[in-house]
């Protein structure tokens, strides 16, 4: 199995999910993690990584550490000061128009988003409310553009376009696809060398139906324009997502990887949770499980089952506790703190 690993953690597409079960990885096999200076999940996100962000690093001792997976904006030089050599590189994307959707529910208090009453309101005139200076501009324009560290500004090109998909393709190994989770997870795990286990999951991070809003033909397509760079590498990787696939797993196998992977998944859900599926937050019974409520958006959670063995407990919890509890549980671990 593969053990150092770096992942662009993509704003609104999954990336909960694909933290957790890399945090559950790490926690199994005591890797170490670079997390950012004293805690926390944000690698001094929206300026562009830099090794000195990583709790523990320093230019004259420089250490390596086995996954970097914390929110940052991609910079390549300067993350393979932290990690090995051989580390393999993946991200994840989404349709950018369900991506713009969610950002919008779940960003409403940023400068471009807080002033407008709909997401058709503002793409009416966006530069109306969008100001690409203001500190928080970013989640509102070519979010995955951004992420890895391209200007989401940038005028529109073939040429443009051209120099950021070979940019990003020199860089990562492995490009996944929300909408294709589970099939993500199957090339995932083929990559990694890891076992079915490793990389099943439930869905953290999800927002409540309830605050989803149908989006007409019109708005998809002011979407697509506005967020036009984001659609080019989207489109783009959609197409060699399934290349690959076709390349190296073949559709029959890749039927059967995401049937097994499904059906271990239910099995998971039958043992560890109370009543099968994900509960509203004011549902959740432990508050160590509650996950951050953010902007209009309303997230998720789980309860687990009583009365389970402590080491089936221990499982089910790590599969469902929220990012930021875990992550700050692995911090602990590995900065523990010294008695005075």
């Amino acid at each position: 199995p593969k053990t150092d690993i770096v992942f662009l953690k993509v704003h609104k597409s999954a990336s909960s999910t694909v933290m957790n079960i890399l945090f559950r990885f790490g926690d199994m096999h005591n890797l170490t993690f670079a997390f950012p200076i004293g805690g926390g999940n944000q690698l001094f996100y929206p300026r562009h990584f830099l090794a000195r962000f990583v709790q523990g690093f320093s230019s004259r001792n420089p250490r390596r550490f086995n996954i970097l997976c914390h929110h940052m904006r991609f910079l390549q030089p300067e993350v393979e000061k932290v990690v090995s050599g051989s580390a393999v590189y993946f991200s994840i994307l989404r349709n950018p128009v369900q991506l713009m959707e969610s950002s919008f529910s779940y960003y409403k208090g940023t400068s471009a988003f807080s002033r407008a009453r709909s997401l058709e309101e503002f793409l009416s005139q966006p530069y109306h409310y969008y100001k690409p200076a203001d500190g928080d501009s970013h989640y509102a324009r070519n979010l995955m553009t951004f992420d890895f560290g391209f200007n989401p500004d940038g005028e529109f090109s073939a040429e443009r376009v051209q120099l950021m998909l070979k940019a990003i393709e020199a860089s990562f190994d492995l490009l996944l696809i929300s909408e294709y989770f589970d099939e993500s997870m199957v090339l995932l795990k083929e990559m990694l060398c890891w076992d079915l286990d490793s990389i099943v999951s439930f869905p953290l991070n999800i927002r409540d139906s309830s605050t989803k809003s149908h989006l007409s033909d019109s708005i998809v397509k002011k979407i697509k324009d506005w967020n036009r760079l984001d659609w080019e590498i989207y489109t783009h990787f959609n197409r060699t997502f399934w290349e690959r696939i076709d390349r190296d797993i073949g559709r029959e196998r890749m039927q059967r990887e995401v049937k097994a992977l499904r059906e271990r998944r239910a099995e998971l859900a039958r043992t560890c949770l109370q009543g099968m599926g994900s509960v509203a937050p004011k549902d959740i019974k432990d508050s160590s499980l509650r996950p951050l409520q953010h902007g209009n958006a309303k997230i998720l959670g789980y309860n687990i089952k009583q009365g389970l063995d402590k080491e089936t407990e221990c499982m089910c919890r790590r599969l469902v506790t929220p990012e930021l509890q875990y992550s700050s549980a692995l911090y602990k671990k590995q900065f523990p703190q010294k008695p005075p």
